[in-house]
């Protein structure tokens, strides 16, 4: 399995009262399917992953099942979490349901001490899925784990039969680099930063999972094509307009006020869950301004009617 596509990571939904809103997900499905998007990776960092318990884990995975099929999207489910049995339940749901793969990143409170360690904890739960592909999450500034990728990927398949590759969401380009060079054409390492697009495709990027794609695909597929014709100038130009996005969103604490933009675009997910906050009214009116001041209207996300042409064609 390869990604070398955008992979949208999706919020979780919910009511305004914090409770799960699974009902919204064939909504977010078509949404994401009409902007071009095939592939989504669930339940992660921008899925509130460790705000969401077991429970509603399993069923945004039943709701996905339906959902991405029926809008022609694959689904790929986030499984890591702190506790080892939950992570092998969720595994295990994720290939009944047919997920096309899982992915878990390390966990954050008792951390691995070691390589070894680490691989012992996916091995435990890839070996719940053991025909599912299996991507490593390798976050460092949320789990705090900082080991290399490039030694994970020659000493893991041993063990892990089942090994895709690694979600690479590390600003270490070096890393990305050694751990490329490692990966050759039997592992796939999706990039994992959308404000450093830019720097993961010189890097040797060939796809990428991303918060931000769900709002604004056009805005990287535009920048790709820039870079794959060598045109660096638009480029850095369409990487600035990202970062400045980001910025704004961020301003106002990013993944509620990013939850309260897809609200504003028709698909309601509602508020982020504590300890996150989220935007006032007044305050997602100023971003709008911002939002279009940059351009969003050319490039962010579209009617369904009217979704990006290399979108529809990707």
């Amino acid at each position: 399995m390869f990604l070398h596509e955008l992979v949208a990571a999706t919020h979780s939904p919910f009511h305004a009262d914090g409770s799960l809103a699974p009902e919204v997900v064939p909504l977010q499905a078509a949404f994401l399917a009409a902007q071009g998007i095939r592939t989504v990776f669930i339940t992660g960092s921008t899925g509130e992953s460790h705000s969401v318990s077991c429970a509603e884990k399993l069923r945004l995975f039943d709701a996905w099942a339906e959902a991405g099929p029926a809008n022609g999207i694959a689904v790929i489910a986030h499984v890591g979490g702190n506790c080892i049995e939950d992570c092998k339940l969720l595994a295990r749901r994720a290939a009944e349901l047919g997920f096309p793969a899982i992915s878990a990143l390390a966990p954050s409170y008792y951390k691995p001490g070691n390589l070894s360690a680490l691989i012992d904890w996916c091995a435990a739960i890839a070996s719940q899925a053991p025909q599912t592909p299996f991507y490593y999450y390798d976050i460092p500034v949320l789990t705090g784990v900082t080991l290399p990728m490039e030694k994970f990927l020659v000493e893991a398949p041993a063990r892990i039969p089942t090994l895709a590759g690694i979600k690479f969401t590390n600003p270490d380009l070096v890393s990305y680099r050694k751990s490329l060079d490692v990966a050759g054409d039997r592992f796939d390492l999706p990039f994992g930063i959308d404000e450093a697009m830019l720097g993961g495709l010189a890097t040797g990027a060939r796809g990428a999972v991303g918060s931000t794609f769900n709002w604004a695909p056009a805005l990287y597929l535009d920048l790709i094509a820039a870079f794959q014709r060598g045109d660096l100038d638009e480029a850095q130009r369409l990487q600035s307009l990202s970062i400045a996005m980001i910025d704004a969103i961020a301003a106002t604490g990013f993944l509620g006020t990013a939850k309260a933009l897809m609200g504003r675009l028709g698909v309601p997910v509602g508020p982020a869950r504590l300890p996150l906050g989220n935007p006032s009214t007044a305050q997602v009116d100023a971003l709008m301004i911002r939002l279009e001041e940059l351009g969003f209207s050319q490039w962010g996300a579209k009617p369904l009617a009217s979704a990006h042409p290399a979108l529809v064609n990707a």
